[in-house]
């Protein structure tokens, strides 16, 4: 099969990273399809890939221009497949392929707890799209439940916790999160080593060694050798640090306060903790009893998760 792998950059892609080894399409000829950050770059060298025009959240010009974009690509590409974490790019790419013949599936993102994020909605008026939801609750027609991508980690067994390397990431989201900098920087003890990784944030008088973007490989090593991280609760953010062995204290973005679209952050972190993936902690609650609670869990990847079956119809 030639497959493309469509995927906003960020968390979407993460996840759909992350899975690519449980697809059946893991040895398959694979393109993928994204934006150009530093994440992308990182994560996708050695890769085929294709960069396309960014699409904000609900960014109907850029959908446009990805639409153009995507009649070029798929008149010219023999693909068998398209499979997709979403966001938004995934509607012009399964729009034109729909009428190539090409199979499509729209895997949806964990961090929509309750039901169907936007860009999935969309997609439900478009037929012949084979649709994965990440929990089994969801009682909603014409979804098919294969599992998710944080079926591939479990809880590790606690540590002593100590506060001497702390990773602080907002992830590549367009919204800043100085909220949660600000936060975070008058409750570490004097002393720490920390990596800032703040994004878009402007932090501006803040007295931090902010790094905007940083590889995917640096993140991850950073991580691995730290006692603690800090995240905004971004599936990507989440899962890299899981990946590396901790389990995050992860803050909610909140929409009230121009962090994000809507609060769908705030339904994520709480499922980590449910599974004993993370410690979710709202601002508003937040104090130096979060960092040492998030600083004594371990993640530890699970044993054979099963394989993630897309349908052939």
């Amino acid at each position: 099969m030639a497959v493309l792998m469509v995927a906003n950059a960020g968390g979407h892609l993460e996840e759909l990273w992350r899975l690519r080894e449980r697809l059946p399409t893991r040895d398959d000829d694979v393109t993928w399809v994204t934006f150009d950050t530093p994440q992308a770059r990182s994560l996708l060298a050695g890769e085929q890939r294709i960069f396309v025009p960014f699409a904000a959240p609900r960014d109907g010009r850029a959908a446009l221009a990805n639409l153009r974009l995507a009649r070029h690509v798929l008149a010219f590409g023999r693909w068998t497949d398209i499979v997709s974490t979403g966001a938004l790019v995934a509607v012009p790419y399964f729009l034109v392929a729909r009428g190539h013949g090409v199979r499509c599936h729209y895997i949806e993102s964990p961090a929509r707890v309750a039901g169907p994020s936007l860009t999935a909605e969309i997609l439900e008026w478009l037929p012949g799209v084979h649709r994965y939801s990440p929990y089994r609750w969801w009682r909603r027609r014409s979804w098919s439940y294969r599992g998710s991508v944080l079926d591939g980690f479990t809880p590790g067994p606690p540590v002593s916790p100590t506060l001497r390397r702390v990773v602080v990431t907002v992830g590549t989201n367009r919204y800043g999160f100085r909220r949660l900098v600000e936060r975070v920087a008058a409750a570490l003890p004097a002393g720490c080593d920390v990596l800032w990784q703040t994004g878009h944030t402007d932090v501006g008088g803040l007295d931090i060694d902010a790094q905007p973007f940083v590889t995917e490989a640096a993140l991850a090593d950073a991580m691995a050798s730290a006692d603690l991280v800090v995240a905004h609760a971004g599936v990507g953010s989440a899962l890299a640090a899981m990946q590396a062995g901790r389990a995050p204290l992860l803050v909610p973005r909140r929409a009230g306060h121009d962090e994000h679209v809507d609060d769908h952050q705030v339904q994520i972190a709480a499922e980590l903790e449910r599974r004993g993936l993370g410690v979710s902690c709202d601002l508003d609650d937040f104090d130096a009893d979060a960092l040492w609670r998030a600083a004594a869990g371990t993640v530890v990847p699970a044993a054979d998760p099963a394989p993630f079956v897309l349908d052939r119809g």
